[in-house]
């Protein structure tokens, strides 16, 4: 697996003053610095893909396509919308780009393994919940449509404003209201389901 670069090309000015042209939001993107991008956003980029459904074994692979990226084009960074925002967008476009590759899952099995809950100090019968907890969002997530998941999780998982996500998908702020109205009435139906369905099992 090849390295991240370690900086984007062109060197930030070094008197700290704005570039002519550059907005604020540019200018501090590039004065922060690609490694310090990587290390803040990567929390974020990696949620966002096993939340998408890329399998474990591929998530560091595709987060890395999505850095890649980033390090090309951070220099083009307009600051038009948030870093965050921008960000959002590129791991939009490598995700999709991934998941309707042939042979790659629409939903991902990431984080079934309770070992690597264990191995964070939980409890075995905290591990088995959770890992519940995340195969019920997994299936959940599919029953959605393309872009209602997206809406749902840049909000619900990562709380990015309708503006914002807006502006990471393309799309209107009207189109992101009533997908998210939409992708929360299925939410919502399958957790009472389950919930449901747990008490009538009950002993």
């Amino acid at each position: 697996m090849a390295s991240l670069p370690t900086q984007p090309e062109g060197a930030p000015n070094p008197q700290g003053a704005p570039l002519p042209g550059v907005s604020p939001e540019a200018a501090s993107a590039r004065e922060l610095g690609f490694r310090e991008i990587h290390d803040a956003y990567f929390g974020f980029v990696w949620r966002y893909a096993a939340n998408r459904g890329v399998p474990a074994m591929a998530i560091d692979d595709v987060v890395q396509e999505v850095f890649v990226v980033v390090h090309h084009r951070l220099e083009s960074f307009e600051g038009r919308s948030s870093l965050k925002t921008w960000l959002a967008g590129i791991a939009y476009n490598v995700v999709r780009g991934y998941v309707r590759k042939p042979g790659n899952r629409p939903a991902g099995d990431y984080l079934d393994e309770e070992q690597d809950l264990l191995a964070q100090g939980v409890s075995p019968a905290e591990a088995l919940e959770r890992k519940r907890a995340l195969e019920t969002l997994d299936q959940l997530l599919e029953k959605m449509s393309d872009v209602q998941r997206e809406v749902f999780i840049l909000c619900e998982i990562e709380q990015l404003s309708s503006v914002e996500i807006a502006e990471a998908l393309g799309i209107n702020e009207n189109t992101v209201r009533t997908r998210l109205l939409a992708a929360r009435k299925l939410f919502n139906a399958g957790v009472a389901r389950q919930q449901a369905s747990q008490k009538w099992w009950r002993p």
